[in-house]
This record gives structure tokens, sequence and C-alpha cells, in this order.
């Protein structure tokens, strides 16, 4: 394996397949990353078992590969030198004593030992005809507006992913912890043949969306117990938590005895001023009164306690009073855009649900606390 090639485009690569080393892993090769150099270009590719990530550098985008050839260097080292020198163009070379030697422009020299090819695991990512596709920036908006209610407890390993269900046309993406549940729906523009309804892990697909920075097509080629995401260039594929994920269907009701709308922006400051003075930081009650056109927050706590109001529109004209955690509502409200939002409610005991005063694309939903 012999090269030419600048630190910055090497770099990108290296980043991106790192996300899938793992500190934790006692196996050692899978601590390495693959350098496969063909006519075509620089494949790059990293695994924990779990997830795999491999990016393609183009021949056009390297400056000479003047012998093809493949070699496994552990990642966290090579990429961690690599970012603190100051040259341009790295010439990357694999020699026969299982060492591979990155020089610069001014003279410097690194080698970096290589691990066993046959230790490295054999990799299959399949690509299927007719994957489904979506927008890259509305995919990323959707599992970063869904994934932070996953719970976190290993004891329920289904509700630490997010749910992606396809019916028709009908795009939607669901997580709960069982207090909280996120749902974002989207109408594709064509009907999908087969019904689609998956658990991914939250950590992993997280890990994906965060490589996601510009407009581009994401492809979704599934499978029965893996999920291969497409970006341009990347391939990254993850590991399906395996059973049936909790009909969250009916969670939400179609119809409410309670709708306020209130200025998003005045009501998270109320609730983010008001969970200073909660008392646990594991509950994190507070107690939110709607009568007339006022929206009262209270908090209390052995150190201190607060009552503010904002002005609301209370289009039901009806009163309540009703607690809930206020982390969750802060994080429930943090991915809203909207200048607005609706509250709505059908009692004390009733599921709270936000909703965008002009879409009904995402709909979030609390479940209130009991303080006697």
């Amino acid at each position: 394996m012999k090269m030419i090639i600048e630190k910055r485009i090497l770099i990108e690569g290296l980043n991106c397949v790192s996300k899938a080393l793992s500190t934790r892993n006692i196996i050692p090769v899978l601590n390495g990353i693959k350098f496969d150099l063909t006519k075509k270009g620089l494949y790059l590719t990293a695994t924990d078992n779990d997830i795999t990530i491999q990016t393609f550098i183009d021949k056009k985008d390297i400056h000479s590969i003047e012998e093809e050839g493949c070699a496994i260097i552990y990642g966290k080292t090579l990429l961690n030198t690599l970012t603190k020198l100051q040259n341009n163009n790295i010439e990357v070379e694999n020699f026969e004593n299982n060492e591979v030697t990155f020089k610069t422009e001014n003279g410097g020299i690194y080698n970096f030992p290589c691990f066993n090819q046959e230790d490295f695991p054999n990799i299959v990512l399949d690509l299927q005809k007719n994957p489904l596709e979506l927008d890259a920036l509305k995919f990323k908006d959707i599992i970063n507006n869904t994934s932070f209610a996953c719970s976190l407890q290993e004891s329920r390993p289904l509700l630490t992913g997010v749910n992606i269900k396809v019916f028709g046309n009908l795009f939607e993406c669901v997580a709960t912890d069982s207090y909280r549940l996120s749902k974002y729906s989207i109408n594709l523009d064509k009907i999908i043949d087969d019904n689609i309804n998956i658990v991914v892990p939250a950590r992993n697909i997280n890990e994906f969306v965060k490589l996601i920075n510009e407009e581009n097509i994401v492809e979704l080629h599934i499978f029965s117990n893996k999920l291969l995401l497409k970006y341009g260039n990347l391939l990254f594929q993850t590991s399906l938590l395996n059973g049936t994920y909790p009909n969250t269907d009916n969670s939400i009701p179609k119809e409410f005895k309670y709708q306020v709308q209130a200025n998003l922006k005045d009501f998270y400051s109320l609730l983010d001023t008001a969970s200073s003075l909660t008392q646990s930081k594991d509950k994190n009650i507070v107690d939110l009164e709607i009568k007339d056109n006022n929206l009262i927050v209270s908090a209390s706590s052995q150190e201190g306690k607060g009552k503010d109001k904002i002005n609301i529109s209370n289009k039901t004209n009806n009163n309540i009073k009703i607690s809930f955690s206020v982390r969750y509502m802060l994080d429930a409200l943090k991915v809203f855009k909207s200048e607005d939002i609706l509250i709505l409610l059908n009692g004390e005991i009733s599921p709270i649900i936000l909703k965008d005063i002009k879409s009904e694309e995402l709909i979030e939903l609390i479940l209130p606390m009991k303080t006697y």
C-alpha cells in the first residue's frame, strides 16, 4: 500500500469511522481502522461488532496511488497523531515488516504497527435495490427530536431504542421511556409496498445523525437483524433490537377538555426558573395551574419556594391544576421551533400533550406526577 493524500481529507474519513471504535472492547483488533487502498480509492472501515462504519475516499481526492494494499492500524493513536501534524500532504506506505509509515513533507516519519488482517471481522455491507430514501437533514431532525425520550435503563432494552415504522406513505418515529413519549410523523413522496417496524438502538442511530452535516439523501437498507444507512460515501450499519415494541398508537388522545396556547419562549423560561427550586434531581416536580388566561407554575423545596405566571390563550375556558417532571417538560419543549405551542389536557391524571401550533408532525407526551 502506497499513496499520497491530503491530511485534511484523511482525517475527515478517520473521524467518521472512529465513531465505531470502543475503548471498552476487549478484542484488540476492534480498536483498529482498516485501510483498503484500491485503484478506485481508499476504503476506511471500523467496527465494534455492534455498529460498523465505512467511508470511501475517491481516487480523485487522493494525490497519487502507487500501490494497492490493506492494513489495520490502531485507530485512536493514529487519529490523535495525524491531527497534530502541521504538514498538508502525507505519504502513506505499508512495508513487509507489518508496519505502516506516515511521512510528512518536512521529513517527519511516524511508524504504526498493524493488526493481523485475518483477525478483523468479515464484514458484509449489503445494499438493497430499492431502499427507503429520506432527506438527510430531515432525518437528522426526526431522530434528534425523538431519541432523547428513550430509556437509559438496560432492564427494558426495547425502550432504549427508537421505533421506526412505515405504513404506506406514512413514516413514523417513536421513542418512550414509559414516562414520556416523543413521536414524529411525516408523509413520504411514495407508497412503500412492505410495512416496516424496527427498533434501532438510540445510541447507535444518534452516532449516525451526528455525521450528517449537509443536504443529501439518506438511504435506509432494512434487514431482519440489521439496518444499513447510506449517506453519500458513508455506510453505517447497526444491529437492531429484538422484540415487539409497545403499541403506542392509543397513548395520544384524539380529543381534549383543556386546550391552551402559550408562547414557547415564555413558557420555557418560566419552567427553567422553577426547576432551580425543585426538591429532587430525580423527580423535579412542579405544579402547573391554568386559571382563566393565566398559566401559573409553582415549585418548592427545603431551600426555597416560588410562584410565577405568564399570559396564555385558554381556548376552552376550563381551569385545571396538574403536576409533572419539569426536567421532562423542558426536554420536550427544546425540540419545538415555533413561536407558540399547544398544551392539551384531559385531567389531572391524564397525559400532557404538546404540539406545534402550525404542524401535526411532532407530538410530545408527558405523564403527570402524583404529589400525594
